[in-house]
């Protein structure tokens, strides 16, 4: 139980990293409170949270929307008593295309999910998290564009890159005050966003996806739930500021 007491904010929950965080978290004692867009699946998430007897509440909406930061926070004082631990991990992997065909809408989308969204969470999680003990502020960066340049990613290069500069301040500004920031850098994972799953991707995509890793494999969504726990519970008490690599290898991997 590394979270008994604690209460948890996650974002990006419905699928993937964010739902595989979520029922770790609850398993390991936290209240959570989850958000994402698709209402459907945070209930049912939410459901299964609570058929093992553990707590958890929802709200559904854009990160991208300054309310919705708001009102998460609200929701975790006002329904649990306060904020220990937020994991901003909501995102979209962007336009895919060269940077002189990205529109400036295309542009300025990624950005506003993948970096202004993480300027909105800290904004309102951190007065929060300033009233408890050791309270752990964690963001999902990538290893896209802090290692490795893949054509075709600017716009998420750019963002993702943007909240490792976000993170380092973060934790700066409020390390005197017992808050540690982190970023977590997954490598290939198995979510929908995973360019391997993609509907139009044949095993040629998978098998070079695979390739690039060091493990030559990708992750599964429970590994990298078990690495954001690391950083959410007093295991990482003096870990703060890091960009924190669990990508299979594929940073230093030539094949």
């Amino acid at each position: 139980m590394r979270l008994k007491n604690k209460i948890a904010l996650i974002t990006g929950a419905s699928s993937g990293i964010g739902c595989a965080a979520a029922k770790l978290f609850a398993k390991e004692g936290a209240k959570i409170v989850v958000c994402a867009r698709r209402e459907e699946q945070l209930e049912a998430l939410v459901s299964e949270i609570r058929r093992d007897g553990c707590e958890a509440t929802m709200f559904a909406g854009d990160v991208s929307d300054e309310q919705v930061a708001a009102t998460l926070v609200e929701k975790a004082v006002e329904q649990y008593g306060g904020l220990d631990i937020a994991f901003n991990n909501a995102g979209i992997i962007g336009a895919q295309k060269p940077l002189v065909d990205i529109t400036l809408e295309e542009w300025r989308q990624t950005l506003e999910i993948n970096l202004t969204a993480g300027f909105l969470a800290a904004k309102y999680q951190v007065p929060a998290m300033r009233q408890r003990k050791n309270a752990s502020l964690i963001f999902t960066s990538s290893f896209v564009g802090h290692t490795i340049g893949f054509p075709g990613y600017g716009d998420y290069a750019a963002s993702k890159s943007g909240i490792l500069g976000l993170v380092k301040v973060l934790a700066a500004e409020l390390g005197p005050e017992g808050v540690r920031v982190n970023a977590l850098l997954p490598g290939g994972t198995d979510t929908p966003m995973n360019v391997a799953n993609a509907s139009d991707a044949g095993p040629e995509v998978l098998d070079f996806v695979n390739g690039i890793h060091a493990l030559k494999r990708i992750a599964d969504p429970e590994e990298i739930a078990q690495a954001a726990l690391f950083l959410a519970s007093d295991e990482s008490s003096f870990v703060t500021g890091t960009s924190m690599l669990v990508d299979g290898g594929v940073s230093i991997s030539k094949g």
